[in-house]
Formats: structure tokens, sequence, C-alpha cells
């Protein structure tokens, strides 16, 4: 940002202004890991009638980190299925192509959670110390250097094209019963966490946006998201819902199943 940087109060926000406006940020690349509803790298677990629109998939460790999906093997041993899970479900044991393309599709999923922290000159810095109950966020570049919670409603307003980048040092901890509602014609697909710790989705929350999380996504009981979840460690699961709405580009080789 240039020198002189101003603070203007907007709502419940105090926002860092250039002397002229920031320009709009770019959607977050997903590139090959926007085919997921869920990526892992450790595994995922479920317990409870779970329900996952979209593809699942881990790597590099083995089908047998994915639990709870009854998991029915395709004759070609590519992929298998389960009755809570309406894609493909993919580990780094199944038969080509599956292996290089889940290793591929992890790379990218790195790559988008560096992407996303890397972004520069951030419009909101630690709002509300973390604690961001019951706000409107306005597009843009959001930074905390701290853990970020709140506990009932959570709101983002904007148009379809807008996007919003939340770079979170800390944990993220979703109150129970809690709500992200998104308005102005604002869409899932254009909001991307990027959390260094761990996310904890609590008991009948929801959420919208795409989750790049550097550790653990923990969805309690009932919990839900429209977006993805995109860890580098696991993904637990407990009657939880996540229907997919990032961004599957064709012409970087994403594949919708």
């Amino acid at each position: 940002m240039t020198e002189g940087i101003l603070q203007e109060k907007h709502g419940n926000l105090r926002r860092q202004l250039d002397a002229e406006p920031s320009p709009p940020q770019s959607r977050v690349k997903l590139l090959t890991a926007g085919k997921f509803a869920v990526l892992s790298k450790t595994g995922v677990t479920t317990t409870g009638t779970t329900g996952v629109t979209g593809a699942m998939g881990t790597s590099p460790i083995s089908a047998t980190a994915m639990t709870g999906f009854g998991l029915i093997m395709d004759s070609g041993n590519a992929f298998s299925t389960s009755t809570l899970v309406s894609g493909n479900v993919y580990a780094a044991d199944y038969e080509s192509p599956t292996p290089n393309m889940l290793t591929v599709a992890v790379l990218d999923m790195q790559g988008a959670y560096v992407d996303a922290a890397g972004r520069p000159d951030p419009d909101y810095a630690d709002l509300g110390a973390g604690s961001i109950e019951g706000l409107t966020l306005d597009p843009g570049l959001y930074k905390w250097g701290t853990n970020v919670e709140f506990t009932s409603s959570l709101t983002f307003n904007g148009s379809s094209t807008d996007i919003w980048i939340l770079q979170i040092d800390g944990d993220v901890k979703v109150g129970s019963g809690a709500i992200v509602e998104i308005t102005g014609g604002a869409k899932a697909e254009n909001i991307f966490w990027q959390i260094a710790g761990k996310t904890t989705l609590g008991t009948s929350s929801h959420v919208e946006g795409v989750f790049l999380c550097n550790t653990q996504i923990a969805f309690e009981t009932g919990s839900s998201m429209n977006g993805a979840a995109l860890a580098q460690t696991a993904v637990t699961l407990d009657a939880a819902t996540i229907v997919k709405t990032s961004v599957c580009d064709a012409t970087v080789g994403c594949v919708k199943d």
C-alpha cells in the first residue's frame, strides 16, 4: 500500500484504504482441485448420515483412510462409489490414471493455498480482533494474525463477480447453529477461506465458500457447507452435508465426473 494509509469506518468495519482504492481481487485458481467437494491428504471419515454432492478424494494416503462411506469399487478399480457421495470417490492406491490425477490435484490444492496466503496489502487487517460475529463483509482481502470465530451469523454481501479472500493465521471456529449468508448475488465459489490452523464447524452450523485449510476440517453433527473442503490433513464428518460449488475449469484440465 502507498504511504499515508487512511482509516475509514464502514458499519462495524474499519478498512485500511490507500489514497486510491485497491483493485478488486482475482479468483484463487483451484485448477484440478476444483473437481472435488472434499479433498484431503490424510483421509476422510464420517459417522451418521452424511451427504456429499460432488467428488471426493484422498492422497497420498490409501483408501483405507476413508471410513464410514461403505465404498464399492468400480469394475476398473480406478474409483469407488458410495451412497453418501453423489460423485466418484478416489484414492491414491486405485488403478491408473487415478494416482497421477490425485497427485496433481493435491499439488493444485497446495498451490491455491499458497496463492491465497500470499496475496499482499489486505483491505482489512485483524478485523474485530478475530471476533467477526454479526458482521457483513464487503468484497476484498482480509487478514488476521489470530484465530477467527463467530457464534451465530456472518454475511458476505456483493455481486456475482465479487471476490473475498480471508487470510487466517490461526484456527476458525464456527459456533453451533451459526449461519453464513450470502446476499446481493454473491457466490460461494468466490469466497476463499485460507486457514493456517484447524477449522471446526459447530453442530448444525452452515458455511459458504471454498475452505483451503493447512490442517484439519472438522464437521460436527449436522453441520453443512456450500463450497468445498480442501484440507492438507484430514476431513472429519458427522452427519454433515457438503454441496460442491467451487469452480472446475476445463481449460486447466479439471474434468467433472
